[in-house]
């Protein structure tokens, strides 16, 4: 798997080449970066996100956190702070909310939450070593609990109840919230189109961005009796994940990873390896 090498001028480095873009959300920011170095992106935007349709349960967690302070706060997703920090708004809560942020010591996964929380001039007091679940749990142990007040920002109502468990196991019951879902952002034959390009052996390269996706990806592939297809055009193009947890889901799904950032798992970073995994980087 080849890492993301030093900052290199890799301007028109991909003239020529195809690369198909899954992401929704900032789905011109990344198929920008890859224009600007010469690429013809095929946009596929496979998922998007929108707020939690349970307004009530998320401000009621919001409430809690300035009624009844956490002890420690974790927080999956920069996504899942902003989510956040639109309900409190909207709820006229926006300056406290942020305020009991300062207040109480938090917990991050990966650097995008520690983004978002910079944004707000604050700071994360602990962040996990990996990005992932199994990150946070070794985070967490090392972190003393003084009384029962743990809450959760969920990235998933139906994620991995690892972290979850943890507390429960230390005889605490963490306050979870998933402030917002994953909803198909994508025409099924927009999807079908990709999956006939990739097949095609017309992709270069294909980045991914989050989990979902793939899923998305592979879900709609079976539905279709597409999925021989998926699998040989995926097996015949250069795949790169933006991070370690996308990376395993493809890899669990069977798909080899081709490349991934070393580190800083944000969307330079991926271009600069999509360049480097086609050969591109000078």
């Amino acid at each position: 798997m080849s890492t993301t090498p030093n900052d290199v001028d890799v301007d028109r480095a991909l003239a020529g080449r195809i690369v198909g873009v899954p992401e929704a959300r900032q789905l011109d920011v990344l198929a920008s970066l890859l224009e600007r170095r010469g690429a013809t992106v095929l946009r596929c935007p496979l998922v998007g996100i929108e707020d939690s349709p349970d307004t009530d349960a998320v401000v009621a967690w919001i409430e809690r956190r300035l009624t009844t302070p956490a002890d420690l706060l974790v927080f999956y997703t920069g996504e899942g702070i902003e989510r956040l920090l639109g309900f409190a708004r909207r709820a006229g809560l926006g300056p406290a909310f942020v305020a009991a942020l300062a207040k109480t010591p938090k917990l991050t996964r990966g650097p995008k939450p520690k983004r978002a929380l910079r944004r707000l001039d604050l700071t994360a007091e602990f962040e996990a070593a990996d990005p992932t679940t199994v990150g946070l749990v070794a985070a967490a142990t090392v972190i003393p609990l003084p009384t029962s007040r743990v809450a959760i920002q969920l990235y998933s109502a139906t994620q991995d109840p690892q972290l979850i468990e943890h507390f429960r196991q230390r005889g605490v019951e963490p306050d979870c919230i998933a402030p917002y879902v994953y909803a198909s952002a994508a025409d099924d034959e927009q999807v079908v189109k990709l999956i006939v390009e990739l097949d095609a052996g017309r992709v270069d390269a294909i980045a991914f961005t989050s989990k979902a996706q793939v899923q998305r990806l592979l879900t709609l592939a079976r539905e279709r009796g597409l999925e021989p297809a998926l699998r040989s055009g995926l097996a015949r193009t250069q795949v790169a994940a933006v991070g370690p947890i996308v990376s395993a889901e493809l890899t669990k799904a069977g798909v080899r990873v081709d490349a991934m950032p070393e580190e800083s798992y944000s969307m330079k970073p991926l271009v600069t390896s999509v360049c480097e995994l086609l050969g591109a980087a000078p």
